[in-house]
């Protein structure tokens, strides 16, 4: 799944669901050591481990 989201989605906005009413949304700054980092808003992050992500997809 890294290297997936590395591949089709590192620089670009997206939509990440992680179940429930967890839906994060922002820029995919870095994707390392089963952690995805959004930039939410400028100079605002949320690291989100990979093995809590349902579905990613471009917003």
């Amino acid at each position: 799944m890294q290297s997936f989201i590395v591949k089709n989605f590192l620089g670009k906005d997206v939509a990440v669901y992680c179940g429930g009413i967890l839906t994060f949304r922002g820029n995919v700054k870095a994707c390392t050591d089963g952690v995805l980092t959004l930039e939410i808003t400028d100079k605002r992050y949320s690291h989100i481990s990979i093995s809590k992500i349902i579905t990613i997809q471009k917003d």
